[in-house]
């Protein structure tokens, strides 16, 4: 038997089981269960992940990985150099140093202020941290994995380059949904992504979907 990790970005998991595999939902924080919870950085996920891996090592034979949004940047910190059997990522965010600076840019906000003031709230409600960034510098992503990606095209968080650039310097296949977004969540959408699940699935019993779908 083997397990299924699921890291959350936004609100998916759940505790489901089969003859063949366990799968394990991981809410990070401010997410599903842990929305009260606020730390959700790096120093403070990345070893909750850590642990978790440890977990699985020591309970099942193989471990594949499948997470949404910013549950792929902190798997990928957490999980680098473990054997994974395969990673399943949806609407990932491969390069967080970029989005930082995008955000910063949007912002009008230099790296000198954000280094001399430590935190800046922006006005899309988001709070840039020099500490953050200096992080994402520090660490930067060295992904292995056999890995599939889907990608909407009109994901507004990752450029389509930048998934692109990445799947092809780590040899992932990646799927994109033109007109697809960030957070799939209608009709069209969902039917996508579950086709994209089966197929990437073929050796798994089908899972239940649990997700609600929204026009």
């Amino acid at each position: 038997e083997y397990s299924t990790a699921y890291a959350n970005g936004y609100n998916w998991g759940a505790n489901l089981q089969n003859s063949i595999s366990e799968k394990l939902g991981i809410d990070l924080p401010e997410h599903g269960d842990r929305t009260g919870e606020t730390d959700f950085t790096p120093w403070q996920v990345v070893p909750e992940l850590q642990t978790v891996l440890a977990y699985l090592q020591q309970h099942w034979q193989g471990i594949r990985l499948r997470a949404n949004s910013i549950g792929t940047y902190f798997s990928m910190l957490a999980f680098a150099g473990a054997t994974i059997e395969k990673a399943l990522f949806v609407s990932p965010i491969v390069d967080m140093e970029r989005l930082i600076e995008t955000m910063m840019a949007e912002e009008g906000i230099t790296e000198p202020e954000l280094r001399q003031r430590g935190e800046i709230k922006t006005e899309f409600g988001e709070t840039l941290s020099w500490r953050y960034l200096q992080d994402v510098r520090q660490h930067p992503i060295r992904w292995q994995v056999p890995t599939a990606i889907l990608y909407g095209s009109g994901d507004a968080l990752m450029p389509r380059e930048t998934v692109e650039a990445f799947a092809r310097r780590t040899g992932a296949a990646l799927t994109v949904m033109e007109g697809g977004e960030h957070w799939f969540h209608t009709k069209a959408q969902m039917q996508f992504l579950d086709a994209w699940v089966r197929a990437n699935t073929v050796d798994l019993a089908e899972e239940p979907d649990e997700r609600k779908e929204t026009d």
